[in-house]
C-alpha cells in the first residue's frame, strides 16, 4: 500500500520525530517520575504559546475549504480554550507557580520559536500550510502518548497524557492527517518547509525542560 502525504513528510523528519517521542521527557513523564521543576518548566512554556495556537486555529477555520472542517476546528478550539487550558491552572496551582512567577520566566527559545512559526503558517492564509504545523503539533503528541501503558497517579502527569490520548483527540487527529493528504500535494514545497521546522522545535522544545 503506498504511503500517504503525512506519512512520506513524517519519515522525512524521523530523526527529529523518533527523538522527540521518545524524549527523555517523555519516559519520564510516562513513568510518572518526572521531576515537579523540570514539569512546571515545560507547563509554563507550553502555556505560553497558547494563545499563538488558537489563532493558527483561527486560522484553519478561516481557510478551511469545507463547513465541515471548520466546524472540527471549531470544536477542537473550544477544547483547547476550556479543558486544556483549565488543566494549566490547575497544574500551576499543584506544582507552587504562582501567576507572579509564572509571568517573571522569560519565553525560552523554542518558545519564541513555536509562537513564531504558529503565527507564520496562520500568516500564510494556506490552508495546507496550518495543517502542515498542526499535524506535527498534534499528531507527534498523540505518538507519545499513546506510549503509556498505565497512568501515574500525579494528575500533572496523568492529565497532560490523556489530554493527549483519548477517543476525541485521536479522532481530530486522524481528521488532521486525512486533511493533509487530501490538500497537502498541492502546496507540497511549503508545507514539507513547516512541518520540517516545526518537528525540529518538538525536540528542542522537550530539551529545553532540563535547563536550568
Amino acid at each position: 500500500m503506498p504511503q500517504t502525504f503525512f506519512e512520506t513528510l513524517r519519515d522525512e523528519c524521523a530523526a527529529d520525530w523518533q527523538a522527540a517521542t521518545g524524549h527523555r521527557f517523555v519516559h519520564e513523564l510516562l513513568a510518572g517520575r518526572i521531576g515537579d521543576a523540570v514539569m512546571a518548566r515545560y507547563l509554563v512554556q507550553d502555556h505560553r504559546f497558547l494563545d499563538a495556537f488558537l489563532t493558527l486555529l483561527g486560522a484553519a477555520i478561516a481557510s478551511a475549504d469545507r463547513f465541515e472542517s471548520r466546524l472540527r476546528f471549531g470544536r477542537f478550539a473550544g477544547m483547547v480554550s476550556s479543558d486544556e487550558n483549565d488543566y494549566f491552572l490547575r497544574a500551576f496551582a499543584a506544582l507552587g507557580v504562582s501567576e507572579a512567577e509564572r509571568a517573571a520566566i522569560p519565553d525560552s527559545a523554542p518558545t519564541q520559536g513555536f509562537q513564531a512559526i504558529l503565527r507564520e503558517a496562520a500568516a500564510t492564509r494556506s490552508y495546507p500550510a496550518v495543517l502542515a504545523v498542526l499535524n506535527v503539533a498534534e499528531g507527534l503528541y498523540l505518538d507519545w502518548a499513546m506510549q503509556a501503558e498505565t497512568l501515574p497517579e500525579n494528575f500533572v502527569h496523568a492529565e497532560w497524557i490523556t489530554l493527549h490520548d483519548n477517543a476525541f483527540f485521536r479522532d481530530f487527529v486522524a481528521f488532521l492527517r486525512a486533511e493533509l493528504d487530501r490538500t497537502g500535494p498541492a502546496e507540497a514545497a511549503q508545507v514539507r518547509d513547516f512541518f520540517r521546522r516545526a518537528a525540529r522545535l518538538e525536540v528542542e522544545f522537550f530539551d529545553d525542560a532540563y535547563e536550568a
